[in-house]
């Protein structure tokens, strides 16, 4: 998965621009709280097809990236 598949699933979440974008955009920034957050993982997951520990220092879109790239 690359930075725009990812991007593109949150801007379909989010229901934003996927331009809006960037690697360093924090979840906050997009409007995403805590809930999102797990709902967002769990789709990255079944899409995927693996398992994302979510933890405290996953705060922007690159982090998560890092996440599913230790997974993947």
């Amino acid at each position: 998965m690359n930075f725009q598949d990812v991007a593109k699933i949150l801007a379909d979440y989010k229901d934003i621009d996927a331009s809006q974008i960037k690697p360093e955009s924090t979840f906050a920034e997009l409007g995403l709280d805590s809930l999102d957050m797990a709902e967002l993982v769990m789709n990255m997951e079944d899409e995927l097809g693996v398992t994302i520990e979510m933890n405290e220092s996953i705060k922007t879109v690159a982090d998560i990236m890092s996440a599913i790239g230790a997974v993947a």
